[in-house]
């Protein structure tokens, strides 16, 4: 098992680490997704409050959120850039997973099963020009030995409090927080943007994002009401990650 204090950075970088090519981008403001997105309408709430990318959840075997393929398709075609769209699958193989995306449009697709390392590689030969984002379910300190299986074929990883082996697979939207410790560690051991999910709300964002020092953060459950996207709730995500960032931003 991983000692978390003391695993490296590869690189000395800046202060506010994000991984990779985002780290030479100083000042660094925290981007957000918002997921769960469920209509054109949700959409557009979230684009007016300051998302800067949304998720669209797929068919899954639980969980928050699931919207049809076609309802998918429609969203991502009236997105305007630069906000990005990202299919949510729980597809397992590359080809399953291509013509998830061909079906879509979506401008990244997330992984959120710990698919086999082999497909990961032949999903990136398959869709070069697509952007993979590897979710890390963070159950223990053991999700880092998850990094060096998957880093080489995507772009970012996302680390969320699934539970992928319980009977019922959870992968995603659980509305819980994971160890945030081992969310920082991997930061340090990644050169790879990555993205903290798992029970963000507008009153622990901020203590995240100055544990983890993530390139982004995602959320679904802590910006909703009554299964919808709640407006008040999501401009004070915002605002609450606005806030941290600028005193980042004063403190460098």
């Amino acid at each position: 098992m991983p000692d978390l204090a003391t695993v490296p950075a590869r690189t000395a970088l800046p202060s506010r680490r994000h991984g990779g090519m985002a780290a030479c981008l100083v000042p660094m403001r925290t981007r957000i997704k918002v997921c769960c997105i469920a209509s054109p309408n949700e959409a557009q709430i979230a684009i007016a409050a300051g998302a800067d990318a949304l998720g669209l959840v797929a068919r899954m075997p639980s969980g928050p959120g699931p919207i049809s393929d076609r309802a998918i398709a429609e969203v991502t075609a009236l997105v305007p850039p630069p906000v990005a769209t990202f299919l949510l699958t729980s597809e397992t193989t590359a080809d399953a997973i291509s013509a998830h995306v061909r079906a879509t449009a979506p401008s990244a697709v997330q992984i959120v099963s710990h698919i086999d390392p082999a497909e990961s590689r032949k999903l990136a030969a398959l869709e070069p020009h697509d952007r993979h984002l590897q979710v890390i379910h963070v159950e223990g300190p053991d999700a880092l030995q998850l990094i060096p299986a998957y880093e080489a074929c995507v772009h970012a990883f996302l680390l969320d409090s699934g539970r992928p082996n319980a009977p019922v697979a959870r992968l995603g939207g659980t509305g819980r927080a994971h160890d945030w410790a081992v969310s920082a560690a991997h930061v340090r051991a990644t050169e790879k943007p990555v993205f903290l999910a798992g029970g963000l709300t507008a009153a622990n964002v901020a203590g995240g994002i100055r544990q983890v020092r993530p390139y982004g953060v995602d959320l679904c459950s802590g910006v909703r009401t009554g299964g919808h996207l709640d407006p008040q709730k999501l401009f004070a995500f915002v605002s609450a990650v606005q806030q941290i960032d600028g005193e980042s931003a004063r403190a460098t």
